[in-house]
């Protein structure tokens, strides 16, 4: 909120934020699952708060004020702190089985446009693109991929992109790798260097990713 008051009107050509849904999912101890007679190794994440609580209305305010548009991933845990109706909503179907998690997520958007949905396997160690896994550095981390099929649908060449939460920095590598001018912010000392080390690592790989390749859409 400190940083938005300094940046000027519709400065950002589009926000694409994934803030906390207030679900609690940075305080569940998350480890190995036993499947049958066998155990499916999972990360284990530090116990924190910052899930505890969705923004409050003046965030998604903000967020509007100095953006021209608008993809906030989550949006259907916390609709009643937003004043805009919405008939473009983005669902993301993670393709993770009937294991307990939810099937999907739901993105709101500021667009006009119809409904789209985009399927990415999405399910512990297994992932759409395994030729190219991504490494897990964060429990709500989401896939480059999905970051880039955003990208190629939403925005144009030239626009300016804000993350005001950048988590595990997928969205950086999508912006890097697909032109963009970014700007991202976090507040978790440790998270925000794990996440530099990330993109500094993908940068000396070169561009393994090539955009949205993988994630399939439809209507």
């Amino acid at each position: 909120m400190e940083m938005m008051r300094q940046i000027p009107d519709k400065y950002y050509s589009l926000a694409i934020v994934d803030p906390p849904y207030g679900i609690g999912a940075s305080n569940v101890k998350r480890g190995g699952r036993k499947d049958g007679n066998s155990w499916a190794e999972s990360k284990f994440y530090p116990i924190a708060n910052w899930d505890n609580n969705s923004p409050q209305k003046e965030y998604f305010l903000e967020v509007m004020r100095v953006s021209k548009n608008q993809i906030i991933w989550g949006a259907n845990h916390f609709i009643s702190k937003m004043y805009f109706d919405s008939s473009c909503w983005i669902v993301w179907d993670k393709d993770n089985g009937n294991n307990g998690y939810a099937d999907c997520e739901l993105a709101w958007t500021s667009f006009k446009t119809a409904i789209r949905k985009v399927k990415y396997k999405w399910h512990g160690m297994l992932q759409e693109d395994m030729k190219n896994k991504e490494t897990r550095i964060h429990p709500t981390q989401k896939p480059v991929r999905l970051y880039e099929f955003l990208l190629k649908n939403y925005a144009k060449p030239g626009d300016k992109i804000l993350d005001t939460h950048l988590g595990s920095g997928s969205i950086a590598i999508a912006c890097y790798n697909m032109g963009f001018d970014f700007d991202g912010y976090e507040l978790d000392k440790d998270y925000y260097e794990a996440t530099v080390k990330r993109f500094e690592n993908h940068k000396r790989q070169g561009l393994l990713f090539q955009p949205s390749q993988e994630a399939r859409s439809g209507d």
